[in-house]
């Protein structure tokens, strides 16, 4: 493939492979970098340059050869796919042209080329920085306001709530008139920030004792609604501490992603029976209408100024990829997490 696919276009570009299915826990080894031909666009197809990569916990579960998610697994010797955000660099498409932003899901690569209709083109204006479309406010948006439907006089308890899932959904709960948002998370850093930077009325270390007695002290009422990112003993707690008819929308089991299966929760069914309540799980694949519905909210709020998009921007090329991943698993950012491949 010569220099020549197109002004300023390398001929070869790099991707993140999966070496190995994960068993146990993530390392550097079960990724490989390698060089590929950057392709030139057919007839209706377009060749993209990747800006931003989204990074989420769900990734290392798509690692693993029995994958709990409603996905297929990544492919040992294949590129890791998932979410991308970037811009048309050449077109052979009337649909797109060169400039375009676009969202895809065309994976850990610093080049992707495909058809037209598989990107989706987005406003660049509509947020403060087009990161914002790599939100995981899809998921929070959809578990806080269709399942869970939190809304006016709501006492809320979101657990995992500094990461990129529940610092928006408790964000999501206060806008629909909730009257108070409990948060936990695993620093007293994490605690400050849930309450001074996003608005959540209090939030607790779950490492500060027992999470059932810290709940109670916190919402002597009950909770209405929870919002597990976490399952094991939080998931316990929540419930112990519900009302009656309070509503569950389950997330996430975070305390058992790490290959230990002793933190899954008990259900104490017979509270849950006589307390009526409301358990629902549910995964995160999202139509093109739970999109647009929480784009259209994000969009309105942060315009209103009633809504803070945590995030962090990791710079670097695609090969930082991997690490920021196991720093991620590992606590190490506050909210939504991207790898910027523009400051490489």
């Amino acid at each position: 493939m010569s220099a020549g696919v197109g002004p300023g276009i390398p001929p070869k570009a790099r991707e993140v492979r999966l070496s190995e299915h994960l068993e146990g826990e993530l390392t550097l080894g079960h990724f490989d970098i390698v060089e590929v031909e950057v392709p030139r666009p057919a007839p209706g197809e377009v060749l993209v340059r990747t800006d931003h990569l989204p990074l989420a916990a769900a990734y290392q579960d798509l690692m693993r050869a029995d994958c709990p998610l409603p996905l297929p697994p990544f492919q040992v010797g294949e590129r890791l796919g998932g979410g991308a955000l970037g811009t048309v660099v050449r077109s052979a498409s009337p649909d797109l042209a060169v400039g375009d932003v676009v969202q895809s899901m065309s994976g850990w690569s610093e080049y992707s080329c495909g058809p037209a209709n598989t990107y989706f083109k987005v406003d660049p204006d509509l947020f403060p920085s087009p990161v914002y479309y790599l939100s995981q406010g899809p998921t929070a948006y959809y578990g806080m306001a269709d399942i869970a439907r939190a809304g006016k006089g709501d006492t809320v308890f979101v657990s995992g709530a500094a990461g990129g899932v529940g610092s928006l959904a408790g964000q999501i709960a206060k806008c629909r008139g909730a009257a108070r948002v409990i948060g936990s998370a695993g620093s007293k850093e994490k605690v400050d920030y849930l309450v001074g930077e996003l608005g959540f009325d209090d939030a607790f270390d779950y490492h500060d004792g027992p999470v059932v007695d810290r709940l109670r002290e916190l919402a002597p009422d009950g909770i209405q609604v929870f919002f597990d990112n976490v399952g094991g003993e939080q998931f316990e707690a929540a419930i112990e501490v519900a009302a009656p008819h309070a509503r569950f929308a389950l997330c996430g089991a975070l305390s058992a992603q790490n290959g230990d299966r002793a933190h899954h929760p008990r259900l104490d069914l017979m509270t849950a029976i006589t307390k009526h309540l409301e358990l629902r799980p549910f995964a995160t694949y999202h139509t093109p209408e739970q999109i647009t519905a929480w784009t259209r909210h994000f969009a309105m709020w942060v315009a209103e100024g009633t809504f803070v998009f945590p995030h962090t921007s990791v710079e670097g090329g695609i090969e930082a990829a991997p690490a920021a991943l196991i720093s991620l698993l590992q606590g190490a950012y506050r909210g939504n997490v991207a790898l910027d491949l523009t400051a490489a």
